[in-house]
């Protein structure tokens, strides 16, 4: 139990059902829905609905989206709702233009997006509720209007130099010319319209159309190659596919495949694994450990990771006994080894949320736009936000993320599930965009080697090695942190916190302990 002398939460407890997401009226929206009857599918498309107008600079219906669904006494399934590049796109088209990475705010940053792709195939196939009610408090909060609460006030203000690039995005989201602050209210319309549409048509009303014709002139306009054939073909990108795991302390660990990142996480708790990292093990040391652990395994990502179909026997490769326990013995105590290759510290934004209903059907459930307010393109026509996913592709030809027609990039956001002896017992995932692999590994480190619930295991201190410094948060006491730079580290305190999280941790006795992660506004709640 923590000290409750001091600043902080404990665990939500229920009996029946629970849900954990980044925002209090999307965790709100989502009870609702299981208290109508909903299931946990229905509940976790109404909480990302709510995300997309509540968190603006997170997460929209134009991201990319993952999934791993866990149906009770069935065996979970993964759904790949990543977006593609479009047909002419290539690697020589932007390096004869003199570019040699895509920027955010360029179109070429923008696949075509995923997430209402994977929305619909998710509830078509396993919802209860229908799109018009899974919808409505997000259709509600658009038309008008919510609160705009203190971390969004936050991340908003530092996205006005980009949002002011781009003329239909500075019309909606810089209403009155600046970031809208703590407690004023906002409103978007034109997205709840989308929402609207494709309540009545599916995905259908995205992709094809006069919504989708707006969007390819709102892009092609700016220099993009996207064409109408390339949205319509983004209604069927979606598709199922088999979760890749690996033991951790007697768990199963479920991660989707790759392009995501899910087997970076895998291959840090596989390093991670021959070590002691108990709760009599200094912070210090477990702070190293991990560090260098992530270092070796964000190296291996990004020479190889890419689009699934160049992928062959990586997975199998890089979640080897053999290259866990090489990659273990590089690990040098008290010494600092070589820096990750991608110098590019900063964290993207993304929502994860998760959800288990009355039934024992478990959801985790993650959607993003890559950057804060994505490319910060809008399609003035449609309120359409577009993500900048695109912007992870290399203009490397031959690299396994190289651009290229419908190529999905590396995509950093990885829903999870952890399991034992065949039952589901904890949804849960980490937001903040590279550091989602890292954040995983030591928020199951925290659990299953410390002991600690999933409140206090995502209320820890923080760090991240990456981009040749280690990040670590304030909380990071100042005898640890003087520990690790004497032992070679580049310690930078961070100004703003790393990432985010939400758990539900399904107890054997029948009861359910969820967890929200400080760090955002959010909250855990159930029934």
């Amino acid at each position: 139990m923590r000290n409750l002398f001091l600043p902080g939460r404990s665990p939500t407890l229920a009996r029946d059902a629970a849900v954990a997401t980044s925002h209090p009226l999307a965790t709100s929206a989502a009870l609702a829905i299981l208290a109508d009857g909903g299931n946990a599918v229905d509940a976790a498309i109404a909480a990302v609905a709510v995300q997309c107008v509540v968190e603006p600079h997170m997460t929209g219906i134009a991201g990319d989206c993952f999934a791993i669904y866990a149906p009770a006494g069935g065996a979970p399934v993964a759904l790949n709702g990543s977006g593609r590049a479009p047909a002419g796109a290539s690697v020589a088209r932007l390096t004869d233009a003199g570019l040699t990475e895509i920027p955010q705010a360029s179109p070429h940053a923008v696949t075509v997006p995923g997430a209402i792709s994977a929305w619909t195939t998710l509830h078509g196939d396993h919802g209860r509720l229908p799109l018009e009610r899974v919808f409505a408090a997000a259709i509600d909060y658009a038309e008008n209007g919510y609160p705009v609460t203190a971390r969004v006030a936050a991340d908003w203000a530092l996205a006005e130099r980009l949002l002011n690039g781009n003329e239909g995005a500075k019309a909606i989201l810089l209403p009155g010319g600046r970031a809208p602050r703590f407690g004023e209210r906002h409103s978007q319309p034109r997205l709840g319209a989308r929402l609207r549409e494709v309540a009545a048509g599916g995905a259908a009303a995205f992709y094809t159309g006069a919504t989708a014709r707006a969007m390819v002139a709102a892009l092609s306009a700016l220099g993009g190659v996207h064409t109408e054939e390339d949205f319509a073909n983004g209604a069927d990108t979606a598709v199922y596919v088999d979760p890749i795991g690996m033991n951790y302390r007697g768990y199963e660990v479920l991660e989707c495949p790759p392009n995501g990142q899910g087997v970076v996480a895998l291959l840090i708790l596989n390093i991670l694994s021959q070590f002691d990292l108990g709760p009599d093990v200094p912070l210090a040391e477990r702070i190293h450990i991990h560090a260098e652990a992530t270092k070796q395994a964000y190296h291996h990502r990004d020479e190889l990771l890419g689009d699934p179909a160049g992928m062959d026997d990586l997975v199998e490769r890089l979640l080897s006994p053999a290259r866990a326990q090489a990659l273990a013995a590089r690990i040098q105590p008290g010494r600092a080894g070589p820096a990750s290759l991608w110098d590019e510290p900063e964290h993207k934004d993304t929502v994860y949320l998760c959800v288990v209903d009355g039934d024992g059907n478990a959801v985790s459930f993650i959607n993003s736009l890559f950057h804060g307010f994505g490319s910060g393109i809008m399609d003035p026509e449609t309120g359409v936000l577009f993500h900048s996913r695109g912007a992870s592709f290399r203009l490397i030809e031959g690299h396994p993320n190289a651009l290229m027609p419908g190529r999905r990039p590396m995509h950093t956001i990885i829903p999870a599930m952890l399991r034992r002896e065949g039952r589901t017992v904890m949804p849960f995932g980490v937001m903040g965009g590279h550091y989602q692999a890292a954040g995983q590994a030591a928020f199951l480190s925290g659990m299953l080697d410390q002991g600690l619930d999933v409140q206090a295991a995502m209320d820890a201190p923080r760090a991240f090695a990456f981009g040749g410094k280690l990040q670590v948060e304030p909380t990071v006491d100042d005898a640890t942190r003087e520990t690790l730079r004497q032992w070679g580290h580049a310690v930078d305190v961070v100004k703003t916190p790393i990432g985010g999280s939400q758990a539900i941790w399904i107890d054997r006795a029948g009861v359910l302990l969820a967890g929200s992660d400080q760090r955002k506004d959010g909250l855990a709640l159930g029934f």
